[in-house]
């Protein structure tokens, strides 16, 4: 169980991924997380949970300063005022290369165009992941740009 300093002070999330720790801040009052079961809230308290992540935006709050990142699926763990993320990958949106995305995201849209002439039908997932997951950085990126 938490204790009471823990509880006023939020919950600290952890995201890490194959290439290390993305992020790993204390003091959170919300994170926001897109599971496959819909969008889920988590504060201080919150009852443990184990999820699975859409490719999507992470938010997280602290008083009036929001930080978005790029998560591109993976498991989100809740416990004694603990977010543990392990994801595929995730990007803080202040690293992200908007035009090596916006290159990916080409990519992805030509991919899926022949893979849907060949009716390939696993080429044409793969090539639907590669283009959630670079909408994905480009929607997180111009969040921090204000675009």
């Amino acid at each position: 169980m938490a204790d009471e300093t823990t509880a006023t002070h939020g919950i600290t999330v952890q995201i890490v991924t194959p290439a290390g720790e993305v992020y790993n801040e204390s003091g959170i009052d919300i994170a926001v997380v897109n599971t496959q079961g819909g969008q889920v809230g988590i504060m201080a308290k919150h009852v443990p949970m184990l999820a699975a992540l859409t490719i999507d935006e992470l938010i997280v709050k602290r008083g009036n300063d929001q930080e978005s990142l790029a998560v591109n699926g993976g498991i989100a763990e809740f416990s004694n005022d603990t977010l543990t993320v392990v994801a595929d990958s995730a990007e803080t949106s202040d690293v992200i290369d908007v035009s090596r995305a916006e290159s990916a995201k080409e990519r992805a849209e030509a991919r899926l165009a022949h893979a849907q002439d060949d009716n390939n039908d696993a080429e044409l997932r793969r090539a639907r992941i590669a283009l959630m997951r670079a909408v994905n950085r480009i929607h997180v990126a111009a969040l921090k740009s204000g675009r």
